[in-house]
């Protein structure tokens, strides 16, 4: 399975104001592509996550943790962990890979 960020921005387009879309999916793991304006209202999700920043930078809340980000830095946040991203630039996207069960590995 390959895809690309031309390809994955088409998916996000066609989704209609979406601010992310998945790509990519096999057995627990999955792929989006996310990308959000201003502002990011993510919530807590119940997989263990791994963000790969494609573009942009910013600075990411995990927990109580603020550190910054940039273009090619890998983000992991455990499952069930509050995180958002905050003061990114407007050309900030990245890929979120979903993986493992429901609470996260252990």
């Amino acid at each position: 399975m390959k895809v690309n960020i031309a390809e994955a921005l088409e998916q996000l387009d066609q989704a209609h104001g979406q601010l992310f879309a998945k790509v990519m999916e096999h057995g627990t793991m999955s792929v989006e592509i996310y990308r959000p304006v201003k502002t990011d209202p993510q919530t807590p999700h119940k997989q263990d996550e791994l963000y790969v920043v494609i573009s942009g930078s910013g600075v990411f809340l995990n927990g109580e943790e603020r550190t910054t980000f940039k273009q090619g830095d890998v983000l992991f946040v455990k499952a069930g962990v509050k995180h958002r991203f905050e003061n990114f630039t407007d050309d900030f996207m990245t890929w979120v890979i979903f993986y493992g069960p429901d609470g996260g590995e252990k």
